[in-house]
């Protein structure tokens, strides 16, 4: 897809890549949707979704090298990821047959009422089990292929087993990347991946490194408490940003 974009489009752009790589660097998660949710107002999202693979690739490899500890939380969750990938392929096949603006309203919604309950009411605890491992996966997989959100269930799922803040975030961006390269392999088939794109995306990645760098930062600084906090606004954030997209 040819692509020519003003000056100001661009400026845009590469601020709404920053501002998501500092939520990302901050709560480990959300660079993806946030950018979706802001681009919508301005590209077409034809342009949006290819533009953000590449940046999103990179802002997830960042966090997982801040984090830390990557072939332990590999070896742990290994059933979670792989079993994620069918599911994927499932979410697409159903994306292909309907419209996804009712899975988006209805995943926006929970998400709403998950990160309220989170910031106002307890959090449920859970022990890891392989066959609970593998059910996650494939539903993350089939929600990711069907609605574009790569953060349910895996990431409620994370959050109730005794895991510290840095293998949370490990975890959640080994999925986020595996989902990442099988998506911008299927936009390559689908011809979305043009040279313009390619250029605006490896440029962006200046303001993407940048946002991950100081997010990094502040979530070091974080109390495990104050951390898990921003990660339930952000998902009910990115829930009414779902439910805004599925009337667009």
């Amino acid at each position: 897809m040819a692509v020519d974009m003003a000056p100001l489009t661009l400026a845009l752009i590469f601020l709404t890549f920053f501002f998501a790589a500092f939520l990302k660097g901050t709560a480990g998660l959300g660079f993806a949707t946030t950018c979706l949710g802001i681009m919508a107002a301005y590209l077409d999202m034809r342009v949006a979704i290819p533009l953000v693979i590449i940046p999103s690739l990179l802002s997830n490899a960042l966090v997982m090298i801040d984090a830390g500890g990557f072939l332990p939380i590999l070896r742990r969750f290994k059933f979670m990821f792989l079993a994620a990938l069918p599911g994927l392929g499932l979410g697409l096949w159903l994306l292909g047959g309907s419209s996804s603006s009712m899975p988006r309203l209805v995943l926006g919604a929970a998400m709403i009422l998950y990160g309220g309950g989170g910031l106002w009411g307890g959090t449920l605890r859970l022990t890891q089990r392989p066959l609970l491992d593998g059910a996650v996966g494939v539903v993350t997989g089939a929600v990711n292929g069907l609605t574009g959100s790569q953060i349910m269930p895996i990431l409620p799922y994370l959050m109730a087993l005794p895991i510290s803040k840095d293998e949370l975030v490990q975890a959640i961006n080994t999925s986020f990347t595996l989902s990442s390269i099988i998506m911008l392999v299927g936009l390559n088939k689908l011809g979305l991946v043009s040279k313009e794109l390619v250029i605006i995306s490896v440029v962006g990645l200046i303001p993407v490194f940048l946002g991950i760098y100081i997010g990094g930062k502040v979530r070091r600084r974080l109390p495990e408490a104050t951390f898990r906090r921003i990660v339930f606004a952000l998902i009910g954030l990115l829930g009414v940003g779902l439910v805004i997209r599925a009337f667009l």
